[in-house]
């Protein structure tokens, strides 16, 4: 059954993104919940991909456990029999969709990261030849692989607005003039995705970009939090059908992006999807679960 909102009435509920649900649990740890919206241009959608967000989630869990090595995160527990006892009470609603996770400070900054050239990445490149106000050698193509992975931050916006693209540089001042955090996180975004980059080109998924979000510790140390590498925060393409100068298939709301530009869609407006895209939109997740872990998914 699908779950377009979580209710839990005996945990205070922090925020509504705009997939996840957000608890406090006690004084130290948050639940967040995948719920199964789905956004795309920062617009929510009216319906939602039933079992989405524990795809997500479960997914979050692999990338978590296969990247701890290169920088800690803030899962405590994905095992709902090992959450606290008012969250258990939500079991229907929640078990397989819900991680408990430490609070932490979390940073204002989206920490984008680029293989290929795709995207809002390419339109400002026609435009400008640069992403991010970043320089690029003439004669890139859709989808065609960057000579390095270029790490391009944004703003994080509320609600109905859109994240801003910014050159690394503008990092800085979000950051309260901090340069050492900022290329701490420089670093760690660029070693995460090169990481999980290589893990998946072994099971024959490109990632082509992704978006990793961090905060402090109570000891100031960086931390990743929120999601991880999933096909909401990253474009998977399938690498055997991978071609420079076109656009790519992908196993992520691509598909949905698509359907939204072929429709003229006006990037404000919550619409109803149509059957159809929402079942291939759940199918492409699937599989991007099942390739990367080599595990089904019960939903």
């Amino acid at each position: 059954m699908a779950l377009l909102e979580s209710n839990c009435p005996d945990l205070k509920l922090v925020a509504r993104g705009k997939v996840r649900d957000l608890y406090e649990v006690d004084e130290k740890s948050l639940l967040f919940v995948a719920t199964d919206r789905i956004s795309a241009f920062d617009v929510i959608m009216k319906n939602s991909i039933p079992g989405k967000g524990k795809i997500l989630t479960q997914l979050s869990v692999f990338w978590f456990d296969l990247l701890k090595d290169i920088l800690p995160n803030h899962l405590i527990t994905a095992n709902f029999d090992e959450m606290p006892s008012n969250v258990q009470k939500y079991r229907e609603q929640l078990e397989g969709r819900s991680i408990l996770v430490k609070k932490m400070r979390v940073l204002p900054i989206e920490a984008i990261v680029r293989g290929y050239i795709t995207g809002s990445g390419l339109k400002e490149y026609k435009q400008k030849g640069t992403i991010c106000d970043i320089p690029l050698p003439e004669g890139l193509v859709e989808s065609q692989k960057l000579p390095q992975v270029l790490f391009t931050p944004s703003t994080k916006a509320d609600i109905g607005d859109h994240d801003e693209n910014i050159h690394p540089s503008k990092m800085v001042d979000i950051l309260g003039g901090n340069k050492v955090l900022a290329d701490q996180i420089t670093q760690a975004t660029i070693s995460l995705y090169t990481k999980a980059r290589d893990y998946a080109a072994e099971k024959g998924i490109i990632i082509a970009d992704t978006k990793f979000e961090f905060g402090l510790d109570e000891n100031d140390q960086l931390v990743v939090v929120d999601e991880v590498l999933t096909p909401d925060s990253s474009r998977f393409w399938p690498a055997n059908k991978y071609e420079a100068g076109r656009v790519q298939e992908s196993f992520d709301k691509q598909f949905l992006r698509n359907y939204l530009e072929s429709i003229g869609f006006d990037k404000n407006t919550s619409i109803e999807l149509p059957t159809e895209v929402i079942n291939n939109t759940l199918a492409k997740y699937k599989e991007a679960y099942t390739l990367l872990t080599g595990k089904e998914i019960t939903l």
